[in-house]
C-alpha cells in the first residue's frame, strides 16, 4: 500500500495523501479524508497456531495476534495463503487486518458462536447476532489485501423459491433443521420461524425478555461486517461475500475510505445489501464493485424514532468510479434516512443489470431530510424497472416486486405535515446515460411534502416507459432526452420500402 510506502519511506502522512484528488472540486465543503496510520510492525497468523486447511477453527489464534499486536502498540495482522476457518473476529485500534493473495477467511456455520449482541439494524435499536467482523469506537483501523472474507450466509438466510432455478432450490433447502413455510419459501430453522412470526420486518414488532430473544437467534442474523462509532476505518483491496444479512455496515463512523473492493452476495441473497453506509460523516468509496441481493451502495441515517433521536446524518460522502452489478438499486438513498442525509457526490460510476438506477425510497412516518445530492456521470445499461425513482410510499418491497402487485401501489390520502414527514429537496443530476430500462424515470413524493428542487441535465433514456411526475415541484429539465423504444420500433418501420 501506498501508506505503508511512505511509513517506510520516512514520509509523514501530511506530505502525500492519495486520496485527496477525490474531493477536487466538490459542491460542498468536505474536511480531508485519509487513510489511517498504522504502525510498521506486522505479524502472522499462523505464528499463533493457526491451520490453513480449513479443518480447524482459528479463533482463538485471530484473537491471541490481535492482543500481541495491541500490546505493542498495532500494527498489521497478515493472513497467508490458505482457508481459515473462524467465529467471529473483533478488530482493534491502530491494527490492519491484511489478507494476502490467496487468503480465504471463511466464518463457521455454528450459531452457537455468534452471542446476541446489542445494536442497530435496519435503522432500529434492537439485538442481532454478533457480526463476523465487529468494532466499536476504534480508531485507526482497515482491512486490506487481496484475499476473500466469506460470511458463509446461505446458513442464516432464508430462500424464496421464484428466486433461484430448481436445482438450487433444492439445493439450499435440503440444508438440515429447515422450516418449508410455503411451497415457495423457506427459512432456516424453526427458531427463524418464530422470529418472524414476531416480527413485521427483520426487527421484532414489541419488547421481547432474554429467553425470548434467545428463542429466535437464528432469525437475528448479522451484518457481516460492522463497524460503530470508529474514526480512520480503511477497506481496501479484499473481496466481502455471502454475508448473513447486510454485507458491509459503517454506523457512525468518520473519516472512512473504501477502496478498490469488491461486495458481493448472491441475488436471491435476503437482505443481502453490499453496502449501507448510515448516519457517518466524511467518506470516500471509489473504484470499488458492488453485487448484491439488494441494495447496491446505500445511504442511510436510521429508521423512524430510533433514527430521528439518534440525530446523526449521513453526511460528505463521496462516490466515485464505482461499478453496481446485480441489486435492488445501484445508488440508493433510504428508506432508512431519519436522521437526514447531504452533501452526497456520486461521479463516474456504472450501473450494470440492476433493478433500479439511482433510486430514492422513503416513507411516511420516517421523517428527515434528504438534500443537497450531486449526481454527475453515470452510465447505466440493462435497468429492469427505472432508471431513476423518487417513492415516498415504500413499503418493504423491490420496485420489481411492487410493479408486479397493483394493490402496493395504492396511495393514501393527504396527511397533516409533522416530524415523521420525509423531506427530499435540491439534489442535482446530470450527465446520466441509460441503455434499455424498463422505465425512464418515477417522480412519485407524498401530497402534503413533493419532491422539491431537482435539477435535471443532459440526461438520455431508452426505456420502454416514459417518466412519470406525480407530487414533485421546481423539476428543471435541461436537455432531457427519452427515447421509447415503441418511438424507436415505429420510426424504424416506417424507413422500411412499401411495396407497389
Amino acid at each position: 500500500m501506498l501508506l505503508m510506502l511512505a511509513v517506510s519511506l520516512g514520509v509523514s502522512a501530511e506530505e502525500t495523501n492519495p486520496y485527496k484528488k477525490f474531493q477536487e472540486g466538490l459542491p460542498f465543503k468536505m474536511d480531508e479524508v485519509r487513510a489511517p496510520q498504522i504502525p510498521d510492525r506486522t505479524v502472522s497468523l499462523d505464528r499463533f497456531g493457526a491451520d490453513n486447511t480449513g479443518q480447524k477453527i482459528c479463533t482463538a489464534a485471530f484473537n491471541q495476534a490481535m492482543e500481541d499486536l495491541t500490546s505493542r502498540g498495532g500494527g498489521h495482522l497478515v493472513v497467508p495463503r490458505g482457508v481459515w476457518l473462524t467465529g467471529p473476529i473483533v478488530l482493534r485500534s491502530n491494527i490492519d487486518l491484511h489478507l494476502e493473495k490467496g487468503a480465504i477467511i471463511q466464518f463457521v456455520a455454528d450459531e452457537a458462536l455468534y452471542p446476541l449482541v446489542t445494536t442497530s439494524f435496519e435503522g432500529l435499536d434492537t439485538r442481532r447476532c454478533q457480526s463476523p467482523i465487529s468494532g466499536i469506537n476504534l480508531e485507526n483501523v482497515s482491512i486490506t489485501g487481496e484475499g476473500v472474507i466469506d460470511g458463509n450466509g446461505q446458513y442464516w438466510r432464508p430462500l424464496k423459491k421464484g428466486k433461484v432455478n430448481d436445482g438450487m432450490w433444492k439445493k439450499l433447502t435440503s440444508q438440515p433443521g429447515g422450516v418449508m413455510k410455503r411451497p415457495d419459501y423457506w427459512v432456516p430453522s424453526e427458531s427463524y420461524n418464530q422470529g418472524e412470526q414476531l416480527s413485521s420486518m427483520n426487527v421484532p414488532d414489541k419488547p421481547l425478555s432474554l429467553e425470548e430473544w434467545k428463542s429466535i437467534k437464528r432469525f437475528l442474523r448479522p451484518v457481516m461486517i460492522s463497524l460503530v462509532g470508529c474514526k480512520n476505518v480503511l477497506l481496501q483491496g479484499v473481496i466481502f461475500q455471502n454475508s448473513p444479512a447486510w454485507n458491509i455496515h459503517p454506523l457512525m463512523c468518520e473519516n472512512i475510505i473504501i477502496d478498490q473492493v469488491l461486495a458481493r452476495n448472491p441475488a436471491y441473497a435476503q437482505n443481502g445489501d453490499a453496502l449501507d453506509l448510515e448516519s457517518c460523516k466524511n467518506a470516500l468509496i471509489v473504484n470499488s464493485r458492488f453485487d448484491a441481493g439488494d441494495d447496491g451502495i446505500c445511504i442511510k441515517s436510521g429508521k423512524d424514532k430510533d433514527g430521528r433521536q439518534r440525530g446523526r446524518p449521513c453526511e460528505n460522502v463521496v462516490v466515485d468510479g464505482c461499478t453496481v452489478f446485480a441489486g435492488h438499486g445501484g445508488f440508493v438513498v433510504g428508506s432508512e434516512m431519519s436522521g437526514g442525509v447531504r452533501n452526497i457526490s456520486v461521479k463516474g460510476c456504472q450501473f450494470v443489470g440492476t433493478d433500479v438506477g439511482l433510486r430514492f425510497k422513503s416513507t411516511r412516518g420516517r421523517g428527515g431530510v434528504v438534500e443537497n445530492i450531486f449526481i454527475d456521470g453515470v452510465s447505466m445499461t440493462d435497468i429492469a424497472t427505472y432508471a431513476l425513482t423518487f417513492n415516498m410510499y415504500y413499503g418493504g418491497k423491490s420496485v420489481a416486486e411492487v410493479l408486479a402487485d397493483s394493490t402496493a401501489q395504492q396511495k393514501p390520502d393527504t396527511v397533516p405535515v409533522t416530524e415523521e414527514t420525509p423531506i427530499f429537496r435540491n439534489i442535482d443530476i446530470r450527465n446520466v446515460i441509460c441503455h434499455n430500462a424498463g422505465y425512464a424515470m418515477e417522480f412519485n413524493g407524498l401530497p402534503e411534502m413533493p419532491i422539491d428542487s431537482i435539477f435535471l441535465k443532459d440526461i438520455f433514456i431508452f426505456s420502454k416507459e416514459d417518466a412519470i411526475f406525480e407530487n414533485c415541484k421546481n423539476i428543471t429539465k435541461e436537455n432531457v432526452q427519452i427515447l421509447l423504444e415503441r418511438d424507436l420500433e415505429k420510426k424504424e418501420s416506417n424507413k422500411k420500402p412499401r411495396r407497389r
